[in-house]
């Protein structure tokens, strides 16, 4: 019995060992550090009142890890930054001057804790979380930090390692102030509630571009951004500024964070291809200096970059042997400013003085091409690909030892360049928007906090980041270079400006940022200041400014006509129609010309139409103008003649006033052809038709009275009886209820319908013909009714009284002049409606003075050449008797009628 309880005993002692052994274990397992991130970087944390983290792309890259192992491992970092090197110093410098104020948080003194991103997001990603468990485990639990309170970061040096940096510390909702990330996607406060910057948002730049675009005239640009954050977002905003100001961007295309032959020769081939001249350029000088390789080796000239602020100043880029490239580049820096005692801490280094400072090590063997005795930073390494796709691989080490009698006054390199401290000056604002923050939380009075309930204050380092945020926040002073720094809501500057910049070679043959411009932006008002003093090299063959467009401008004249499926800067420019006039360069549409107008012959101008009428100083209107006087002339000679003889039989024979009222109304008559020439106006429009149509009604008129007084002798002859002679008042008679019964009508047209001016621009889209709108057409063909009525009276009753002896030949002549006015207002009406213009009113003319010479001639022609040639035949027995057989050879033209029936004269009807 007793043997098996001690068996049970030491059984049970076993076990409990067992137990014991797996529990101790499972501790040593869990506590075991099982790696830790690769971080370089400084702090200064002891005898501080609290720490402010910092992010600073000391190195561009990290060592590609090989592949085969399969833990995560933290990169090791190569290729340092001078640029980032001196931003980090200038953090350190910063908070050394702030503890030696005593207005700025007088009781207290800022430590700091720096780490190098090595501008790759793992590095950022490990920096935060080393910033969030106080440790260096590569497993964090996200404990609070142990230590020194940790107030904020300033960083982190590039836009995609803020965004990732800031998703993280916002979590637990710890401040961070950019100094170079101006990534438009930082602006969203519901992503990025604790980021605030000091440098303006892409959104600000990239209208800042789009203004210069617009300035140059430039409207068909490319486009070249990194494959990040910063230029994905960057050439976004700045696509919708171009769209919005209807400019084009001609391709867009990415250069690759890592090295990708493939895509990097894509964007070589688009810009190489295209006609834009002009290309934006959105990207780091890290990133970029791949791609100007490219452009080097592909040797591409003869464009014209447009820079963002994140590479203008970059001495990494700017190099003489790259000048011929991007030689005239022109793009926007933040404001530069002198750091007083800045030049002299950056002097001050030396790797002697700290043999852990493993920075400072690099620093001196990359500046002086030397290895640090018994060091083992590397040197010099790089493992990228280059060009050939082959990997470069440098010696780790150098042959040459450093002494550290080196002189940092020999160097030149961006770390020593004061010249253009730009981001360094933006890293001075972070670290002093920090600094004022964390001093006006500490001047809090109790009661007059902003905190909720009771207004209470926090204090340091009492307070929980989310209560420094609202200082942060709510922040506004004045920078060392006198810059207003206030934030908006979304934590970004609200006002400041860019330098806008211009690469020029100097004398000396380096690339000098000649400040050609500014652009200032307060709010939402925006200025682009470019003196027309400023000097700007343009790197083509003409030293001109370069002419990017897709099509040139359309030339007055002509308008944009789209062409489908490309870019709204890619058209073809059409000729504007007839009518139609563009009168600047580049308009979308033709502007129709106003109803007096008509385009010219280059359709770039609207011109007065040219004014058609019948005018006195052109040959036919001259021409017609003189016919008219020369037939009143005639008219008046007769008249002349008429009245020397009116005691002669031939004068007397037929009723004499009637004659004369036919001289009188064809004299009307001529000169009313006068009214249809010349600039038509309301009274003449009235008057001419008027005229034309009473002179003829007295013409015609008394022609009937002549006609009837016919028409009855030879009815006298064919009936061979006496009739009743017709009183000479009668002939009379006709005629004036014949010129009151048309002037009647004529007063009613005037009166009801009276014709007036009228712009005819039917007819000829080029001209405005100027003619008479006659008004009613229905007065109009009874006015000239009448006349026709009396024509053909005149015409059937001389026509029946033709058959008179031969003696007797005045019947005929009438009836003959009839048949010339018929016939000639008949031709009138078809050249009449087939004419348009002047050559309308010259037909009309033409009928009225040839009708008008007619009737002159036939009528009165005769008898004229009986009286001045033939006075012999003027005689009593001859006009009233037969004519003697001897002389019937004479054929007489008198009005005369001889009665062969009983020997009985009828000479009584036609005498007076």
């Amino acid at each position: 019995m007793a043997i098996r309880k001690r068996c049970l005993f030491l059984g049970f002692l076993a076990f409990l060992w067992t137990e014991l052994s797996a529990e101790n274990n499972t501790k040593n397992a869990t506590c075991r550090l099982l790696g830790k991130f690769d971080l370089t970087g400084y702090v200064d944390a002891k005898n501080h009142s609290m720490v402010i983290g910092g992010l600073f792309p000391v190195h561009s890259r990290t060592i590609p890890t090989n592949e085969s192992i399969l833990e995560p491992i933290s990169a090791k970092c190569e290729g340092f930054n001078f640029r980032g090197f001196r931003w980090m110093k200038t953090m350190i410098h910063t908070l050394k001057e702030i503890n030696e104020r005593k207005d700025i948080l007088p009781n207290h003194t800022l430590g700091y804790q720096i780490f190098d991103t090595c501008f790759t997001i793992s590095k950022a990603m490990e920096s935060a979380l080393v910033f969030l468990t106080g440790q260096e485990e590569n497993r964090p639990n996200f404990r609070n930090s142990t230590g020194k309170y940790l107030a904020g970061i300033i960083g982190s040096g590039g836009s995609s390692l803020t965004v990732a940096a800031s998703r993280i510390l916002g979590l637990y909702f710890i401040p961070q102030v950019g100094y170079t990330s101006s990534c438009s996607l930082l602006s969203d406060k519901f992503q990025f509630p604790t980021y605030v910057r000091t440098v303006a948002s892409d959104k600000i730049q990239s209208e800042a571009m789009v203004n210069l675009i617009k300035h140059f005239g430039w409207v068909w640009v490319g486009a070249i951004a990194a494959d990040d954050d910063y230029g994905k977002y960057g050439v976004k905003a700045f696509k919708e500024k171009m769209e919005s100001a209807n400019l084009c961007i001609a391709f867009s295309e990415t250069i690759p964070k890592v090295y990708s032959n493939e895509k990097m020769q894509k964007a070589v081939n688009a810009i190489r291809s295209s006609t834009a001249k002009v290309i934006v350029l959105y990207a780091s000088d890290l990133d970029l200096s791949p791609f100007v390789l490219e452009m080097v080796h592909h040797n591409i000239t003869g464009r014209t970059w447009i820079a963002s602020e994140a590479w203008i100043t970059s001495a990494l880029i700017a190099r003489p042997e790259y000048f011929p490239y991007f030689g005239g580049s022109i793009g926007f820096a933040i404001p530069r400013a002198d750091i007083p005692g800045l030049k002299e801490f950056l002097y001050n280094i030396h790797p002697s003085k700290d043999p852990n400072d493993v920075l400072t090590i690099e620093f001196w063997q990359t500046a002086f091409n030397c290895t640090w005795p018994n060091s083992s930073v590397p040197y010099n390494i790089d493992h990228r690909i280059n060009m050939t796709g082959k990997e470069d691989r440098l010696n780790s080490m150098s042959d040459k030892l450093c002494t550290g009698e080196e002189k940092l006054e020999d160097l030149e390199n961006t770390y020593l360049d004061v010249s253009q401290l730009r981001i360094t000056n933006s890293v001075k604002k972070a670290v002093y928007a920090m600094a004022y923050a964390l001093d006006h939380l500490s001047r809090c009075e109790e009661g007059k906090g902003p905190f909720f309930p009771n207004k209470h204050c926090v204090y340091i380092p009492d307070f929980d980041p989310s209560q420094l945020m609202y200082y942060i926040k709510t922040l506004k002073f004045t920078a060392h270079d006198g810059h207003q720094i206030e934030l908006n809501d979304a934590g970004d500057v609200i006002n400041g400006h860019y330098d806008i910049l211009n690469w020029q070679l100097d004398d000396n043959g380096k690339i000098s940022f000649v400040p050609v411009g500014k652009y200032t932006f307060k709010h939402s008002m925006f200025e682009l200041i470019l003196p027309k003093n400023s000097t700007i090299f343009w790197n083509t063959n003409s030293s001109k400014r370069p002419h990017s467009v897709c099509t040139d401008v359309c030339p007055p004249g002509t308008r944009k006509g789209i062409r489908h499926g490309e870019p709204i800067c890619c058209f073809d420019c059409i000729p504007c129609a007839d009518g139609h006039v563009s009168e600047k360069p580049g308009q979308r549409e033709c502007d129709k010309c106003g109803e007096d107008y008509w385009s010219n012959a280059q359709k770039s101008k609207c011109v007065l139409k040219e004014v058609e009428f019948l005018a006195y100083d052109e040959a036919l209107g001259f021409t017609l103008v003189i016919l008219s006087i020369f037939g009143d002339l005639v008219v008046l000679a007769i008249s002349v003649v008429y009245v020397i003889y009116r005691h002669t039989p031939l004068v007397n024979a037929n009723d004499r006033v009637l004659s004369f009222l036919i001289q009188m109304s064809l004299v009307i008559t001529m000169l009313s052809s006068m009214l249809f020439i010349g600039k038509p106006y309301n009274w003449s429009c009235m008057a001419r038709q008027v005229t034309l149509a009473l002179g003829f009604t007295l013409c015609l008129s008394s022609i009937l009275g002549k006609t009837i007084s016919l028409f009855f002798a030879y009815r006298i002859s064919v009936s061979k009886t006496r009739f009743t002679s017709m009183h000479p008042l009668f002939r009379k008679v006709i005629v004036l209820i014949s010129v009151l019964a048309q002037v009647g009508i004529c007063v009613a047209y005037l009166v009801l319908e009276p014709p007036w001016v009228y712009k005819n621009m039917e007819s000829q889209n080029i001209k405005i013909i100027f003619e008479c709108n006659e008004g009613s057409v229905e007065f109009l063909c009874i006015i000239f009714g009448v006349d026709v009525f009396l024509a053909l009276l005149c015409f059937l009753t001389t026509f029946v009284a033709r058959q008179l002896p031969d003696n007797y030949y005045e019947g005929k002549c009438i009836t003959f002049g009839m048949l010339v006015f018929f016939i000639v207002w008949i031709s009138f009406v078809p050249a009449y409606l087939s004419t348009k213009g002047k050559f309308k009113v010259a037909v009309e003319i033409f009928a009225i003075l040839a009708s008008s010479y007619g009737l002159l001639g036939c009528v009165f022609a005769p008898k004229c050449f009986i009286i001045l040639l033939r006075p012999k035949r003027n005689t009593e027995e001859t006009v009233g008797g037969r004519v003697p057989t001897v002389d019937r050879s004479i054929q007489l033209t008198s009005a005369s009628v001889s009665s062969e029936l009983n020997n009985t004269t009828v000479s009584t009807v036609l005498d007076d």
